[in-house]
Order: structure tokens, then sequence, then C-alpha cells
């Protein structure tokens, strides 16, 4: 029984030690197999592409036994376009062979961007949608209205901006913000005959605001302009700074102020003023 157990562990021992130096041997090997693989400690620094054109940089990328993509572009205006602004990695990094250098190029133009319709959105909201359209948000100007931190107007270099406008990437937006209504008062400006643009740019000369927009079926925005508004300018009336107008469009040019003023001119030259107050109503009443 002894000579049985001295056996066994000396058989078990035997092949423990192999089965141990297998192991070692196949770590070494593994190890000593990575690093031929991987061809550690055999990188070769960067190269600096900086301020080279990509005709330029494909022959040292090539040289090297590198490889690149154009990962991404900027603007920078003293600087020629085209160029190599930025690369990763670095410049002096060690890289091995067939490694990919990604490089950041400065753009020809700067990116034009369409400005979006921002009236009549909360100031919250037309700030996070500029800053996300790429714009810059500038000066924030109150002005009187019904409503408060809701967005009255939007201006580029202190001119009203139009909606579907391109503009620069990063230019400044400034807005033009209600804050409350006002105990001044400002006559009423007549808006009849003008387009929805030109009027709010009217209104908002005086501290006031448009208001409701109604218009007829199947109405072309673009040649529309206002035939009637709310309060009139008729009777000399007045409102609060930041008060709003409502106002009638229409596409029906026999409506448009000077069209009635010339039918006025023409028709009735010779009538009396009851007889052209009669007519003028059963032409468009």
């Amino acid at each position: 029984m002894v000579q049985w157990k001295k056996y066994f562990d000396k058989y078990l021992l035997k092949h423990l030690g192999i089965i141990l130096g297998s192991a070692i041997l196949l770590i070494i090997a593994i190890f000593f197999f990575l690093r031929v693989y991987t061809l550690h400690g055999e990188g070769s620094p960067v190269p600096d592409f900086r301020g080279l054109t990509e005709q330029q940089l494909q022959h040292l990328v090539k040289e090297r036994k590198l490889r690149y993509t154009i990962s991404d572009s900027v603007y920078i205006s003293e600087a020629p376009g085209g160029i190599v602004v930025d690369q990763t990695p670095l410049a002096g990094d060690r890289v091995k062979k067939n490694r990919k250098i990604f490089f950041t190029i400065n753009a020809w133009g700067q990116e034009q961007i369409v400005v979006p319709d921002l009236i009549d959105n909360s100031l919250r909201n037309a700030q996070v949608y500029l800053e996300s359209l790429g714009f810059t948000i500038g000066d924030l100007i109150y002005i009187p209205s019904e409503y408060t931190n809701l967005v009255l107007g939007q201006h580029h270099k202190g001119k009203p901006v139009e909606p579907g406008t391109q503009l620069y990437k990063g230019a400044t937006i400034d807005l033009l913000v209600g804050r409350g209504l006002s105990n001044e008062t400002t006559v009423v400006p007549n808006l009849v005959g003008m387009t929805v643009q030109e009027a709010r740019r009217v209104a908002q000369s005086v501290y006031l605001n448009l208001g409701a927009t109604i218009s007829d079926d199947n109405i072309d925005s673009l040649s529309a302009f206002i035939w009637r508004q709310n309060p009139s300018s008729d009777r000399g009336d007045v409102l609060n700074l930041g008060a709003s107008i409502d106002v009638w469009i229409t596409n029906d040019y026999s409506l448009h102020p000077d069209s009635i003023s010339t039918f006025q001119e023409t028709e009735f030259d010779n009538e009396e003023p009851g007889a052209i107050n009669d007519a003028i109503e059963e032409e468009f009443f």
C-alpha cells in the first residue's frame, strides 16, 4: 500500500510538472508571437502634416506606409483654404504601419445656414434652436408686448433678417423679445396695403406688434397684402406700447388702397359726394 502511494505521488508530480512547464512555454510563445505580430516598439513618429494640402500630404502618407481620412473641416479666415489645420494622432506620436491618420482641413468658404422663423417662439426654444443650427445668440432687445419672453423679431447686424435668408455659420442673431405692456401709448399706424413683413417692421418701429393674421382661402402669401386692420388708423386711435394689431390679408387687388383711389378718381370726378359713397358701397360691400 505504501509502495503504491509513493508511485502515485511520483506519477502525479511528474505530470503536474509537465503541465506547468507546457503552460509556461505556451505563455512565452504567445507573448513572443504578439510582439512579432504587433511590431511592438517598432513604430515610427507621425510627421507634422499641418499646413499641407491633401495633394501634398498624399505622397508623405504613402511613403510612411500610413493611411488617412479627412474627418472634419473648419473655417479659419486667416488660413488658406484646403490645408490641414489639425491631425490625430499628433505630430511626433509613434504609430505602426498602416495606421490611419485623421485630418481636419480648413474649408474654402464659410458654411452657409438658413435662418429659421423664430417669431412667436418662446425665448428659450429660440435660443436652443439657433445654437443647434450653429448660430450665435446676440443681444436680447426687450420691447413692450402683451406676452413676456416671446420672440417678436430677429435681426442681424442691426437689420431685420427674414426666415430663409442664408448666413454663415456662427453669425450673430439678435432677438427682439416681449417684456409686457407699457403704460405709454402710441398712435396706431396705417398698415393697409403693406405685406405682412412690411407691416411687422412698421408696427415694431412704434413698439407695437402684429396680432392675428386672417386670410382668404387658398391665398398666395407671397403676394398678399393687408386690406383691413383692427384697430383702424382712421380714427387716430392710440394703443399701449406692446399691444397688437390684427390684420386681414388678401390677393384681391381691387381691395388695395391704390386701386380704390384710382377707381374713385376716374369714375366719380363729376359726381356728387353722396353718389360717390353709394357707388363705393355698391362696388365693395
